[in-house]
């Protein structure tokens, strides 16, 4: 709450919030300022996303098509009439063969979600739990063959970027170093050890308003840090 009060965002979005918006205190749930959407999952305790938002948008959609394919709150669509904010909290596939086929399958069906509203200008955030390039991660050779690194993964993502959405960050800093995530139990932040896996990308309608895309690494409280752009 801190960290919101100082930021002060205009949009806040969150993946793995894990709680119900009941289970939480009234502040925390519904901030002052703020109107709040939540995607909660079936299973309690895993995934889901919120969007905390200043400015009411036209709609807001919980998940994408097919409907039913998502039980695990991983997406909300929010239409702010001059672009589409999608927060997406995209499958981990480290548990197992089932999972990573799962998460390939979610990533092709959001692919073809969002392709079909690309006349609009767009904005999508969130988890990709997959680093893009080798600059992405500290390691890149030690992690070829573990889910967040694979070549089919990697190439979802070259697919992705060919389909015209654009990796903000990327589209103002070439440089290594920097991260989004990193591993709690070897301590890897304090030796940036880490992965860039928290990703705005954009449609290239709206590229000319991003002003600024940054990494907050300084932020704590989780083993993920805060990512953001700036919008003219």
């Amino acid at each position: 709450m801190d960290q919101l009060k100082k930021e002060s965002p205009d949009i806040l979005c969150l993946q793995e919030t894990k709680a119900y918006p009941e289970q939480l205190e009234k502040g925390l749930a519904s901030p002052k300022g703020y109107m709040t959407y939540w995607n909660n999952p079936e299973r309690k305790g895993y995934a889901g996303v919120a969007v905390f938002s200043k400015k009411k948008p036209v709609s807001v959609e919980k998940d994408f098509p097919p409907k039913g394919f998502d039980t695990e709150g991983r997406a909300l669509i929010l239409d702010y009439k001059d672009f589409i904010l999608m927060n997406v909290y995209f499958p981990n596939g480290r548990m197992g063969p089932d999972r990573l086929e799962y998460k390939m399958e979610f990533y092709d069906a959001f692919l073809e979600f969002a392709d079909g509203v690309k006349n609009r200008s767009i904005v999508i955030c969130g988890d990709l739990n997959t680093a893009h390039k080798a600059i992405d991660l500290a390691r890149p050779e030690a992690n070829e063959m573990f889910s967040g690194f694979l070549p089919e993964e990697r190439a979802w993502m070259d697919k992705f970027v060919d389909h015209g959405y654009v990796d903000t960050f990327r589209h103002f800093n070439a440089e290594s170093g920097h991260y989004s995530y990193w591993d709690f139990k070897t301590r890897a932040r304090e030796r940036n050890v880490g992965w860039r896996i928290d990703y705005f990308f954009v449609t290239g309608k709206i590229l000319p308003r991003v002003k600024s895309a940054f990494i907050m690494p300084e932020v704590m409280g989780s083993d993920h840090c805060p990512v953001g752009i700036e919008l003219s």
